[in-house]
């Protein structure tokens, strides 16, 4: 082998453990079929990911709430149709349909230009890259952030207050970040915060930690606050899913006392707990009702 060959095969090993070394290619999206997409990213490149299957709520399921419901999706019905909408922050008790509300909105525009992109708090860095991928695509995108929450000094933190600012991109008029929360203010805080004040001309200001921490929530536009279910609404959803899984069952006072011992053993009345329960209920009496060869 002469020298040139042995150049070139070099070269081309060299080429072949560049090319191992490289992220794959994204899979390729259909957009007219795909109405979600989640973030990903492998190495240090970031790609939508369609979701073949999501999951979409009817709108007729969210019991509760429904003046929450109803604020949100004028914000959203604003937004497809290209007129001035704000973020939106949903903080509340856990299982109160705040997730629910975003998947039933997204089932009824998606005929409109409506899409989902779900991305998780580790990757709220790549925001910018997210607003690229979709820079030149007509549909309105809401990127999700689900159950959201920060540390001090996460990254990501910085990186979603700059999107709400609404300095990323000249792009950002097609998109909005939807987030839920189990916290009013999505960083903690700490007694030893509220306790530090300052004292200019007389005059106490809070400390700056404490205003920085709140400030990140204030820049949702829309803000909705979902308390627990009263336990006449928490009866009432476990009604309607019983309702829609087996329409036959007669929702007794017996029904009734076996719903709030499941709600009591789980110690929280919500629409997740209710649903639960009617699955529960209705798969037990289906099997006891089933007769099974031998």
């Amino acid at each position: 082998m002469n020298k040139l060959e042995e150049f070139l095969a070099n070269a081309n090993r060299l080429i072949d453990e560049v090319r191992l070394m490289m992220p794959p290619s994204p899979p390729p999206i259909a957009w007219e079929d795909t109405v979600a997409f989640t973030w990903r990213r492998q190495r240090d490149a970031g790609y939508l990911e369609p979701v073949r299957h999501p999951q979409l709520i009817d709108i007729s399921d969210l019991q509760g709430n429904r003046d929450k419901f109803d604020r949100v999706e004028l914000n959203t019905r604003q937004f497809v149709r290209g007129l001035p909408a704000n973020n939106v922050l949903l903080t509340g008790a856990r299982g109160t349909g705040k997730s629910s509300i975003v998947k039933a909105l997204l089932k009824k525009y998606a005929s409109q230009g409506l899409r989902l992109i779900e991305v998780e708090k580790s990757l709220l860095t790549d925001l910018p890259a997210i607003v690229d991928a979709i820079r030149h695509r007509p549909e309105r995108f809401i990127i999700f952030c689900d159950d959201l929450s920060f540390e001090a000094e996460e990254p990501g933190y910085k990186a979603l207050k700059v999107m709400l600012d609404g300095s990323v991109t000249s792009a950002v008029e097609r998109v909005l970040i939807y987030a839920t929360s189990n916290r009013r203010h999505l960083v903690p805080e700490y007694m030893r915060e509220n306790t530090q004040m300052d004292v200019v001309n007389g005059e106490i200001h809070q400390n700056d930690s404490v205003d920085e921490k709140i400030s990140l929530s204030e820049r949702f536009g829309v803000w909705v606050h979902f308390y627990p279910f009263a336990q006449e609404e928490y009866l009432q959803i476990a009604r309607h899913w019983l309702s829609r899984l087996n329409p036959g069952i007669v929702f007794s006072q017996a029904v009734q006392d076996e719903a709030l011992g499941w709600a009591l053993q789980r110690g929280s009345r919500s629409g997740r707990v209710a649903l639960q329960f009617a699955r529960d209920y209705c798969g037990r009496h289906a099997v006891d009702s089933m007769s099974f060869d031998k």
